[in-house]
């Protein structure tokens, strides 16, 4: 007797749907996108999707959604999440942050103070991995620095959280990074190499803008003092992730160093270094079970046809690896202004994008860096986003008094897509 085949519908899609109009609607009757609880939304949508499955046990149904929700690639992600949060926080808790930040401005002249922030910012945001840690870190600073000089306060927020998404779309130890690598299976260092040529275009015009622009600027700012030492375990990191080592070992490393230097330098006892890293695991506690929930969403979706329906609608229209690429772009963009998060916005349709990948033959480095580009990107220019929000509260301003100076999110915004159209980087296909 024949199987018979199940045409794939748009009903298929009706969990993402739900997804996305009970983050939206919510978000607009509570007035702060940046408060809805994300993790309850995938939980219910998790729910709504086991009963999309036709012709299955309640069995059969969990079981799909837990082989989504626990596969290899997944679960490795998590790992790497947890080494993160906990590196993160004693490095923040022994002074490397506060270190990197104060031996990072105390070189720069007045007139450099706007482009001096940005290139900051970069470096800053590339060693630590995270856009909310280096706006965290260096708004306070900025704010306290634009009150001495003429600097607009907005302009010098707008500069520290563009270079700030830098780093969030390139560092290794970056939970974009993390998670657009991982559900493309690229390797990381390949990904940088590829990401890198596509924002630097953009990170050189920002540059140059904040340099006319704070050209006029004679007041020279002060900073505390800095220690060489603290600033070790990023620039291990940093270096050994460059030199393509396994993320699953850099952070060890740069863990252990924190802990070395922490309790030498007497800025943590064992105890305390213990108790940072537990607080650092237990700050990716969302940002994991979302993930988890994500896989097995997914999964479901997956099963129901709704990723062959994608597939199906793509590859009907003429336009190839430029239309297929531009889809990839479209479809991660409106998931993160929906979502209010580049790092669920690449675990929700990250999967979808390597099945488009896979099906119009193109590398798995130029779609990592497409979604990491394009969430970045959409992540930087919403004002109710979490580095906007953060940014503003701490400068005591509006969010959107940040949009007119945030030239970096635009221009890369910009790159990435010149970068589709253009074919560039040209790279070898490893299909």
């Amino acid at each position: 007797m024949a199987t018979k085949i199940v045409k794939p519908r748009l009903s298929s899609l009706s969990p993402m749907f739900l997804l996305i109009t009970m983050i939206v609607g919510l978000s607009l009757y509570f007035g702060d996108f940046y408060k809805v609880p994300l993790v309850v939304l995938f939980l219910i949508t998790s729910i709504f999707s086991l009963f999309t499955l036709k012709g299955m046990t309640a069995n059969k149904r969990i079981e799909v959604f837990s082989k989504g929700a626990g596969q290899s690639d997944l679960m490795l992600m998590i790992w790497i999440f947890i080494l993160a949060g906990a590196f993160a926080q004693t490095a923040k808790e022994m002074g490397a942050v506060d270190a990197t930040v104060n031996l990072t401005l105390h070189f720069l002249p007045a007139n450099m103070l706007l482009p001096g922030v940005f290139v900051a910012a970069c470096l800053i945001s590339l060693s630590i991995g995270t856009s909310v840690g280096t706006i965290a870190a260096l708004v306070p600073i900025m704010t306290a620095l634009a009150n001495k000089t003429e600097i607009d306060p907005a302009m010098l927020t707008a500069a520290t959280v563009g270079g700030a998404f830098f780093g969030d779309n390139l560092s290794f130890i970056s939970d974009t990074t993390v998670v657009a690598t991982k559900t493309q299976g690229c390797k990381m260092s390949d990904k940088f190499k590829t990401n890198f040529l596509i924002v630097l275009p953009a990170a050189i015009i920002t540059f140059a803008i904040y340099l006319f622009i704070g050209s006029g600027n004679s007041t020279s700012p002060t900073t505390e003092d800095y220690s060489l030492l603290k600033i070790i375990p990023y620039i291990a990191v940093l270096a050994t992730a460059i030199a393509g080592l396994n993320v699953l070992i850099v952070l060890p490393i740069g863990i252990i160093l924190c802990a070395i230097i922490g309790i030498c330098g007497q800025d943590l006892t064992l105890l305390s270094f213990l108790d940072s890293a537990k607080q650092g695991i237990y700050s990716m506690n969302e940002t994991m079970l979302i993930a988890l929930l994500a896989g097995g969403l997914l999964a479901v979706v997956r099963e129901a046809g709704g990723i062959d329906y994608i597939i199906n609608k793509l590859s009907s229209h003429s336009g190839g690896k430029i239309k297929a690429q531009l889809s990839v772009a479209t479809l991660v963009s409106l998931t993160n202004l929906c979502t209010a998060n580049n790092t669920v916005a690449i675990l929700s349709v990250g999967s979808i994008a390597k099945d488009i990948s896979f099906k119009f033959n193109i590398n798995p480095r130029k779609t990592a860096s497409i979604l990491d580009t394009f969430s970045c990107f959409v992540q930087g220019i919403i004002p109710y986003g979490a580095q906007l929000l953060i940014a503003s509260s701490l400068a005591g301003i509006s969010a959107m008094s940040l949009m007119p100076y945030l030239f970096y999110p635009y221009l890369i915004g910009v790159s990435a897509l010149l970068s589709i159209l253009t074919n560039y980087p040209k790279i070898k296909n490893n299909h």
